[in-house]
């Protein structure tokens, strides 16, 4: 890398910051909707999927590197693993003055790693925390929303929902966000 370039880059690095490990509520409610597998499977929607949930890069998860079958320990590593980029990509989109405890993170945690970090970054749900609404109004009116899939209501993504905001309602009394970058 160029010189030039590193210094182009040093806002944007200056700016990430660390998302905060997803709670014990968060996992449990993620491990309920992903289920173990511990080989290689279709996830009902053409996508190549392994251990809770992890979207392979191809059929055989070539990109697995833990050796298969899965055991529930290495698929909780890998879990553990891909959580990582979720919770940063959250912590990121979100504006400083964002507040979240944990089981609110937890809960968009969950949702981001059910829809991606794509389609998080730029959903109205993000658009309206960060524009200062109130985030249990925000996320009482958004997260039903995503409960589709091909254009089809998926009775599944209905209930993971309804489970994430319910998570997100339960009372915590330790704050996840903003998180000190």
């Amino acid at each position: 890398m160029s010189f030039k370039l590193l210094i182009a880059a040093l806002p944007a690095l200056a700016l990430a910051c660390t998302g905060p490990p997803t709670n014990q509520n968060g996992l449990n409610l993620i491990k309920s909707f992903e289920s173990f597998q511990p080989n290689e499977y279709d996830d009902g929607f053409g996508n190549p999927t392994i251990g809770y949930g992890h979207l392979c890069a191809d059929t055989s998860c070539s990109d697995v590197s833990i050796p298969k079958p899965l055991t529930e320990d290495t698929a909780q590593q890998l879990l553990s693993q891909d959580l990582l980029g979720y919770q940063n990509a959250l912590t990121n989109a979100l504006a400083q003055p964002v507040t979240l405890n944990d089981n609110q993170y937890a809960a968009l945690v969950s949702w981001t790693y059910n829809i991606g970090n794509g389609n998080m970054e730029s959903s109205d749900l993000v658009k309206r925390m960060n524009a200062g609404e109130d985030v249990s109004l925000v996320a009482h009116d958004e997260l039903p929303q995503w409960n589709k899939a091909n254009g089809q209501v998926v009775d599944g993504l209905t209930r993971r929902r309804a489970a994430e905001l319910q998570l997100f309602d339960a009372p915590a009394t330790l704050p996840a966000l903003p998180a000190p970058c």
